[in-house]
């Protein structure tokens, strides 16, 4: 696990879809690490990133500390109070 959001607002923006305001409580994500949803300590789905940013930049990670907005590729039942576990899927070589 690389880091642990909040999600502190949810918005819905009409052509782009749900994005979720959060606050990076731990670590630092990156665009490309997937993410775990978890509410009430249940995971709801594993997805991947489809945009990460600050403001209106796009970036490509953001520390701990700071706020961001996160939307997912797929899912989009996002709530206030979520949590997203960011991971990286490790490729194992022989």
């Amino acid at each position: 696990q690389v880091a642990t959001i909040e999600v502190r607002n949810v918005y819905k923006i009409s052509n782009v879809g749900t994005i979720a305001g959060c606050y990076i409580t731990n670590g630092k994500v990156a665009r490309s690490a997937q993410l775990r949803l978890v509410r009430d300590g249940i995971v709801i789905c594993e997805d991947k990133i489809d945009s990460l940013r600050r403001f209106k930049d796009d970036v490509k990670e953001v520390a701990q500390g700071y706020e961001c907005g996160i939307s997912l590729e797929k899912f989009a039942d996002i709530k206030e109070g979520d949590v997203f576990e960011a991971f990286v899927m490790e490729e194992y070589r022989d």
